[in-house]
């Protein structure tokens, strides 16, 4: 079985093949040619830790953890027909979420209103969009996961049904104020709960409606 260090390296040597060499790898993930060279030249002086692997994650578009799975096969497959070219999908950043209280979130949106957009290739079963997390109640103790820091940007799709502990973007019916929680239940109660234990229960009692729910997020470091 491979080490995660050697699948790390696979992969990332694979997404340079993809943007034509190391020095274009580096500047699409922000960092200089030499240093990318010592994680992932011809004889590598140093392994991809975590903590890179996650932004290299985020800067091509993949899922947390993508990195750290074997893709072998995947690229054996390519090589043995016809490379594919992996389909981005752009969805608009629309607005802030208040990850800590209430705050304004528009949702639906008006065309043209956009800040801008970010890329993923993950395709929404339903209009999606992405949000910036503020604020600390998304913030897990230390060791504890899932953890949404604020900044955070989490792409939110209004297609997937919400279940019980989904993590969910939650509007009041009569207002536009939306927060982001995880929903759970409790004998038959529904709540919505922050990942930061300081922050209280909120009981959903009619006031609010599910706008959709998170299926990826992006830290910029």
């Amino acid at each position: 079985m491979k080490e995660i260090a050697q699948i790390r390296l696979e992969n990332a040597r694979h997404l340079a093949e993809q943007a034509g060499g190391t020095t274009p790898f580096a500047h699409k993930v922000d960092r200089e040619p030499t240093q990318m060279s010592r994680v992932m030249g011809a004889n590598p002086s140093k392994n991809i830790g975590s903590r890179l692997a996650r932004h290299i994650e985020s800067c091509f578009g993949k899922q947390a953890g993508w990195l750290d799975y074997d893709h072998s096969r995947d690229h054996d497959a390519n090589v043995a027909t016809t490379a594919q070219p992996i389909r981005y999908h752009r969805y608009p950043v629309i607005s802030e979420v208040q990850a800590g209280k209430f705050s304004e979130c528009v949702v639906p949106y008006p065309p043209g209103s956009e800040d801008h957009y970010e890329t993923t290739d993950y395709q929404a079963k339903g209009p999606a969009f992405w949000l910036e997390v503020t604020g600390d109640s998304m913030t897990a103790p230390a060791g504890v996961r899932p953890s949404v820091p604020e900044g955070t940007l989490v792409l939110v799709d209004t297609g997937i049904e919400p279940a019980p502990g989904k993590l969910v973007v939650a509007q009041l019916d009569d207002s536009n104020e939306a927060t982001f929680k995880r929903l759970i239940t409790d004998g038959g109660q529904k709540y919505l709960q922050a990942l930061n234990p300081a922050y209280p229960l909120i009981r959903i009692n009619g006031n609010c409606r599910i706008v959709g729910v998170a299926v990826e997020a992006k830290t910029k470091l």
